[in-house]
């Protein structure tokens, strides 16, 4: 009886850092999606030295229509890419928001964008633009999103 009861206390421990795992797993599968729109936004800055201010001006399909197993819409607004999580996604992650910012050199456009996950600071001497709406756990980001 005492070994059974250790194994499910081991086994109980393990549970949450499974979840964990299960849901940052999600959030990678996502990323490839925001590609679609990372580039528009990317060409946008290089170009005209702004950003789109939503899905139509970056030449997008409306938000509700980028989806895929996990992510419910992808949404530009003044730049920022931002993902909802949501179809198959962990229940977790249901109805949650990452947020992507591109990062600039203000002065330099000739820069490329740099992408800025979640809560994470933009690089040294780079301005984040748009609005970071992440509201997804901490614990559950990826490293570069914190």
């Amino acid at each position: 009886m005492i070994v059974v009861a250790i194994i499910a206390i081991l086994a109980l421990m393990a549970v949450p850092s499974l979840q964990g795992k299960y849901i940052r797993e999600n959030i990678v599968e996502a990323m490839p999606l925001a590609k679609v729109a990372k580039d528009p936004v990317a060409i946008a800055w290089a170009v005209t030295k702004t950003m789109p201010d939503d899905n139509a001006s970056a030449g997008l399909p409306e938000p509700d229509k980028i989806v895929s197993n996990v992510v419910k819409s992808v949404t530009v607004e003044g730049g920022a890419i931002h993902i909802v999580f949501g179809n198959r996604a962990n229940g977790a992650l249901q109805g949650k928001t990452l947020t992507l910012r591109p990062a600039v050199v203000e002065d330099a456009p000739i820069v490329p964008v740099a992408w800025v996950c979640g809560h994470a600071k933009a690089p040294d001497k780079m301005k984040a633009l748009g609005t970071d709406r992440t509201d997804i756990p901490r614990q559950h980001l990826p490293l570069n999103c914190v």
